[in-house]
């Protein structure tokens, strides 16, 4: 818990400078306020303006629920695949009696009366007016920031809560978090050096840009890996103002799926559909899910955030602990910087991820398109930069690749955008342990100790194809389109799939996966994963590092994981005989 300032006379100037030392208890000391480029202040909000906060309840049983969540995803324990529901994960973690009195107590006394829960009973959403959150969180004051046709209430200032609601709430959501902005990115410029590499090889395997029928070349998937059962589900979640269309989609599979069985509408759309222009990303996302894990019955989660002082991806980490029924895998390509977030709130997002892996449910993330990334520390100094949640130890993380002949089904190198590193909240979990201390003993060549942290969780997990995919939005195919957004449909297409088969037999579905993966190849099931070797990903453009971050290596490593997936040996793996 963040330390106050009232009372600590020692550090009254610089509460004066930086926080507000109203009567109460600072609980993001750390979160950043940052508006993003192409948000502009608007002024701020009349005090009847409606607003809309999520409170953080503090759980119960956290550590309870971690080495449940050990058991219930290592292949090796006896408990493995041994879920949860939804109703055993509230009795387990949900806040105390004392918790909830004393937050109701607060609220009711401030006359806020329209608040909701979930079935955990750890968030309560509310609305009231901008005078009355105010007044509620002394420090927070309420502003406008416009970008385009979105808008957003955010508050500039940090936040406070009296001392004795301290110990009862980990965060209040919807004060300075913008919603993160990860865009796929179109490469038609990288054509021309495509063309001057066409010479490499035969012509046998000539493609020109990444599709569905291509991923399945490489990965060695065939016409006949669908799936079979209506039980099964997967799932994209998308938190932009963008959508997809069906009849994209309808199109996509005309043009792209005719050599295996396929469906052409997703089944299920939770929250709100928009009917403006398809997104290149939400088109990405869908199209690729269904085609990988073709023939699986698809969800899109769509929660752009349907009121202004609403997180999206908080929001949707609601709808996880509300729902009882939810597709067994979710692919998510949405990240923020490390640096950018509290530490209360990337903890308590790392419990509602453990809270899904309790569940069998198996959450990927985007790794991120800025390799290592970059900051500026105090002082001038370099460091990388981790993305959350790509860095929590309780998500799959996938990175990026390239063909080395990008004409040509061939071997797949790096591509230099694919995020990886160390995170510097979160500590190595012990299933990857082994792995990363077999990286560091091998690397040829390693960046300054002093940019990264060699003890955090490292990501990826592993990887798939990133770069040159043809996507169908607004009823026109677009080539080129690159970017982790791609790769991690793809594999959670492939994990839907390999749960297809495993519900077949009476087994539960994968669940949290990096235990099992981890063990995979610590014991030696190298046909599973091809592993990539070739190539650097980028990171800060200064006079040590000259724009390298870390690079691909044998087994695992920081910038494609594990590798990418030989699905045939994936499977066989992952399916007891």
């Amino acid at each position: 818990m963040a330390r106050g300032c009232r009372g600590v006379p020692a550090m009254l100037a610089l509460c004066a400078a930086a926080w507000s030392c109203a009567a109460g208890l600072a609980l993001e000391q750390d979160q950043p306020f940052r508006v993003p480029p192409g948000w502009a202040h608007a002024g701020r909000v009349s005090p009847g303006h409606q607003v809309q906060l999520t409170f953080a309840l503090r759980q119960q049983g956290t550590e309870r629920l971690a080495r449940l969540v050990d058991a219930v995803s290592d292949p090796r324990s006896p408990r493995y695949g041994r879920y949860l529901s939804l109703e055993q994960v509230q009795d387990l973690i949900q806040p105390s009696p004392a918790t909830l009195m004393v937050v109701l107590k607060w609220l009711q006394g401030h006359g806020v009366e329209s608040c909701r829960t979930v079935a955990t009973l750890d968030f309560l959403e509310c609305r009231m007016p901008a005078s009355t959150a105010e007044s509620l969180l002394p420090g927070a004051e309420f502003h406008r920031y416009v970008k385009g046709q979105r808008s957003v209430l955010r508050s500039p200032l940090p936040y406070a809560v009296p001392e004795e609601l301290a110990e009862h709430v980990d965060f209040v959501g919807g004060l300075h978090r913008f919603p993160a902005e990860r865009k796929v990115v179109s490469r038609a410029w990288a054509k021309k050096e495509a063309e001057r590499r066409q010479h490499y090889g035969g012509r046998a395997g000539f493609h020109l840009g990444v599709t569905p029928s291509i991923i399945r070349k490489r990965y060695n998937m065939t016409g006949g890996d669908v799936g079979l059962l209506p039980n099964n589900s997967q799932a994209c979640a998308q938190f932009l103002e963008q959508y997809f269309h069906q009849a994209d989609l309808a199109e996509f599979m005309q043009l792209f799926g005719s050599s295996f069985g396929h469906r052409s509408q997703v089944d299920h759309v939770v929250g709100h559909q928009g009917t403006g222009k398809a997104g290149l990303e939400a088109s990405l996302d869908v199209e690729y899910i269904m085609s990988t894990g073709a023939n699986i019955s698809t969800w899109v989660f769509s929660n752009a955030g349907r009121h202004e002082s609403q997180e999206p991806f908080l929001a949707w980490l609601l709808l996880l602990s509300n729902m009882s029924s939810l597709p067994w895998v979710h692919s998510v390509s949405y990240g923020d910087d490390e640096d950018s977030l509290s530490r209360a709130y990337m903890e308590r997002v790392n419990v509602e991820f453990m809270k899904a892996a309790a569940r069998g449910l198996t959450i990927l993330f985007a790794s991120g398109d800025d390799g290592a990334g970059c900051r500026r520390v105090p002082g001038g100094n370099h460091t990388f930069r981790p993305s959350f949640p790509a860095s929590s130890p309780y998500v799959t993380t996938v990175g990026g690749t390239s063909f080395k002949n990008p004409f040509l089904v061939t071997t797949e190198v790096t591509d230099y955008i694919s995020g990886g590193g160390f995170s510097n909240v979160f500590p190595m979990p012990s299933y990857q342990a082994a792995a990363v201390r077999r990286f560091f003993r091998l690397a040829s060549k390693l960046p300054p100790s002093s940019y990264y942290n060699s003890t955090g969780r490292a990501y990826p997990d592993l990887s798939a194809l990133s770069d040159n995919y043809w996507v169908v939005t607004n009823r026109i195919p677009l080539p080129w389109v690159s970017g982790t957004s791609a790769s991690t449909p793809v594999v959670g297409g492939m994990v839907a799939l390999i749960n297809d088969r495993r519900l077949q037999r009476g087994l539960p579905p994968l669940g949290f996966l990096n235990p099992a993966l981890y063990q995979l190849q610590e014991q030696g099931r190298d046909a599973a994963i091809y592993d990539v070797t070739q190539g650097c990903h980028l990171s800060c453009l200064d006079g040590t590092v000259q724009g390298q971050g870390f690079c691909a290596g044998p087994a695992w490593d920081p910038v494609t994981g594990w590798g990418t997936p030989n699905f045939p040996g994936l499977l066989r793996a992952l399916l007891p005989p």
